[in-house]
């Protein structure tokens, strides 16, 4: 289960917006540039990884360049009494790259990536047989409009 996430104050914002700009900046290098202490910048990081904040064990990387050409958004039905069992079958699908529970009309949102459409076809009949799901629809990203950013949510 996730934690809710805390309110970051603007030491803790100002040294996420620093490593949205630089990922591998380091401990004294924001310390310097953010006119923080050493110590303040290395426990605010501590903190900023505890699973509530950022995730303690993710990259994020184009999965075009791990040979995934094509990414595609899959709607499910799930039966509620087999819930459970489908979201366990799901995580065994290395191809999902996220799920998300959703209202209305269907219970899941699975972004999935796959090397072509053979593949893509693949994928989709490994969720069809997991446990609990009823039926999904498949949709192709055609294109990526807006990255996954989060810099603009951090500006005081």
């Amino acid at each position: 289960m996730v934690k809710s996430p805390r309110l970051l104050d603007a030491s803790s914002r100002r040294i996420l917006a620093a490593l949205d700009r630089d990922p591998r900046a380091t401990v004294g290098w924001l310390a310097d540039s953010l006119g923080l202490a050493r110590g303040t910048v290395q426990n605010r990081i501590s903190q900023l990884f505890d699973g509530r904040t950022l995730r303690p064990h993710s990259i994020t990387a184009h999965p075009e360049s791990l040979g995934y050409a094509v990414r595609a958004m899959v709607t499910a039905e799930v039966d509620q009494h087999r819930f459970d069992d489908a979201m366990v079958a799901l995580r065994e699908i290395p191809e999902i790259i996220e799920c998300v529970a959703m209202s209305g009309v269907n219970d899941l949102l699975i972004q999935v990536v796959a090397r072509d459409a053979d593949h893509l076809y693949e994928i989709g009949q490994q969720i069809l047989r997991c446990p609990g799901i009823r039926r999904t629809a498949t949709s192709l990203v055609l294109k990526e409009l807006i990255e996954h950013r989060i810099a603009q949510l951090l500006a005081d």
